[in-house]
């Protein structure tokens, strides 16, 4: 499986952007999506998760006014981000996941995602 971010730029505080994470490979192996993010200096972290159930779980600094989604008829996962704020800024990657016959674990290149104050 590989993984494709792109959305990424530099928006103020308050605005909104889309990202997306397109998919290739073997796409049917994927059980669960999510966003991470790392800001400079920190360690990344998870931002939006959905798993194979479609539930979904956000960090709690992101409740609100991130939403993740997948479409599977084209390959991709979004994070719409509204009401972005300047500890928004990191490089988010997108990270999908399978469970059977074991876990393994894909991730995207990352996308900058900058908001000015």
């Amino acid at each position: 499986v590989q993984l494709q971010a792109s959305g990424g730029g530099l928006v103020q505080t308050g605005g909104s952007l889309k990202l997306t994470c397109a998919a290739t490979g073997n796409i049917f192996s994927i059980d669960g999506v999510a966003w991470f993010r790392q800001a400079p200096g920190q360690q990344r972290t998870a931002v939006a998760n959905m798993d194979e159930s479609r539930r979904t779980t956000y960090a709690d600094s992101v409740k609100g006014r991130f939403i993740i989604s997948r479409d599977l008829a084209k390959n991709t996962v979004y994070l719409q981000m509204d009401n972005l704020k300047p500890e928004d800024t990191a490089v988010y990657y997108c990270h999908a996941y399978s469970v059977y016959p074991r876990r393994n674990d894909y991730w995207g290149q990352g996308t900058q995602v900058t908001v000015s104050s």
